[in-house]
């Protein structure tokens, strides 16, 4: 494991922290954060401005002035659309020239990259006192995650996760309601995706044969930034990295910070004590076929112990899903709520099983959620939140509440101190992906497997020369 930090100092603030319950509470107001003024522009900087990144970049342009742009396609720059909006930000192709040039005049920088680049920029731009919005998953690696949320505490700095479920009314009011108890102690939860829809295995699972030219307009070192070194090939960018373990963190990676976050939010989650994997088609290059990964949860705070399990990908021509007869009573709910169904179940959603009820959540972001059985509750199925603030503006309003932050008020709902751990956790599922079959033992406060130490292998890797955290 590469690190700068001291690891006996690193393990205790991290132990610190989760103690103190800061996962929840922290209160990231600093002299810092407010560097703009209450009323001052802020300065912006994006770190990979093409697909998602140009949405991010342009929203917070609403909110500030955009001064740098940096991307590792010169296309994207010079034709994109960020670019063609915001014609008075500088260009750069390396994020690290953009920050040392022109840190003075940044304020916050927005981070889409792939996600392999995600915790290295954004550290950088932290040290250096800027506030960070960056793309689910936080990072690409476990350590990485850890590091994240202990340099933002660290720097004081304003920072968001770019999981836009979020700001959805819906989700805010399903954890008030879960954390009340409204269906009961929770002993199970299920997410399920319709992720991969990217090459992954079985369709892809060595890297290209041949050799390939690099396209004159990338950046391929760059694009590469902290990944080990490989020939360039046709078959990694603009979008199909998100199925390479060098590159991508998959399914699970792309999509469980939006359709767990719900569920993580509401039963309180933080570290599992055990993660178990049974995967098909695994390999050195790419993510699976399919996954049923299952997370251990001990008891807290008045909550009983509680599994999650995840589910992606197809075995035998079937989708993976949860058990048949919560799939059925989700269907039943979907036949009473959604007729347009047409009694079949959602390709995405999560599924919380009460001791008197279950809470069925029909898409990615847990924005919309229904009670079973729903003669019991149909007075809260359509409330509002009541002690959480009312955001409801998607993903602009994720930003907006990211500047709200950076100008002194509440950490943004999903802070890195939040963000950080629901991405820490998520990760060690792909991780036992590796070693799909094995029941890992998980001891989160020392960051280590106790039982494996194959496993422990994948908590990080050594980046390539020039990169660092």
């Amino acid at each position: 494991m590469s690190s700068s930090m001291n690891r006996r100092r690193f393990l205790q603030a991290s132990a610190a922290a989760a103690g103190a319950g800061y996962f929840y509470t922290a209160d990231a107001v600093s002299a810092d954060r407010v560097a703009a003024g209450p009323n001052g522009k802020i300065h912006f900087a994006g770190i990979g401005v093409g697909g998602k990144g140009y949405g991010d970049i342009t929203q917070a342009a609403r909110l500030g002035e955009v001064v740098a742009l940096c991307d590792i396609d010169e296309k994207t720059l010079q034709e994109g659309k960020a670019g063609k909006e915001l014609p008075n930000a500088k260009h750069y192709f390396d994020y690290r020239k953009m920050l040392d040039e022109m840190g003075k005049n940044i304020d916050a920088v927005t981070v889409s990259t792939a996600d392999h680049s995600h915790a290295p920029a954004s550290i950088m731009a932290m040290k250096m006192k800027k506030h960070v919005y960056c793309q689910k998953p936080l990072t690409h690696t476990v350590f990485e995650a850890r590091k994240m949320r202990l340099v933002a505490k660290e720097m004081g700095v304003a920072t968001q996760m770019g999981n836009q479920g979020s700001a959805a009314s819906g989700l805010r009011r399903a954890v008030e309601l879960i954390q009340a108890g409204i269906i009961g102690p929770v002993h199970e939860a299920h997410v399920w995706t319709d992720r991969p829809i990217w090459p992954q295995a079985p369709q892809v699972m060595a890297r290209p044969e041949g050799k390939f030219e690099v396209p004159k307009h990338v950046h391929w070192d760059g694009f590469l930034g902290p990944a080990p070194e490989r020939p360039y090939a046709p078959g990694y960018h603009p979008f199909a990295w998100r199925g390479w373990l060098d590159f991508g963190t998959g399914a699970l990676g792309d999509m469980a910070c939006h359709t767990a976050n719900m569920a993580f939010r509401a039963l309180k989650l933080a570290y599992p004590t055990s993660v178990v994997a049974d995967a098909t088609d695994v390999n050195l290059e790419t993510y699976p076929s399919s996954a049923k990964i299952t997370f251990q949860f001990p008891a807290r705070d008045q909550m009983p112990p509680v599994s999650l399990t995840w589910y992606e990908g197809k075995r035998d021509g079937k989708k993976l899903l949860p058990p048949e007869d919560l799939v059925k009573k989700a269907i039943s709910i979907d036949t009473s709520m959604n007729p347009k169904r047409k009694g079949k179940l959602v390709n995405s959603g999560s599924i919380l099983v009460g001791e008197k009820g279950m809470l069925y959540s029909p898409d990615d972001y847990g924005s919309e959620f229904f009670l079973y059985p729903a003669k019991d509750f149909m007075e809260v199925n359509k409330t509002k939140p009541e002690k959480l603030p009312i955001n409801g503006r998607g993903d602009p309003g994720m930003k907006a509440e990211w500047v709200e932050a950076i100008r002194g008020g509440k950490p943004a709902y999903s802070n890195f101190d939040f963000a950080a751990m629901l991405t820490e956790t998520i990760l060690l599922g792909n991780i036992a992906i590796r070693l799909t079959g094995t029941k890992l033992d998980w001891d989160g406060p020392e960051l280590k497997f106790t039982n494996n130490d194959k496993a422990n292998h994948f908590i990080h890797y050594e980046y390539r020369k020039g990169w660092t955290l």
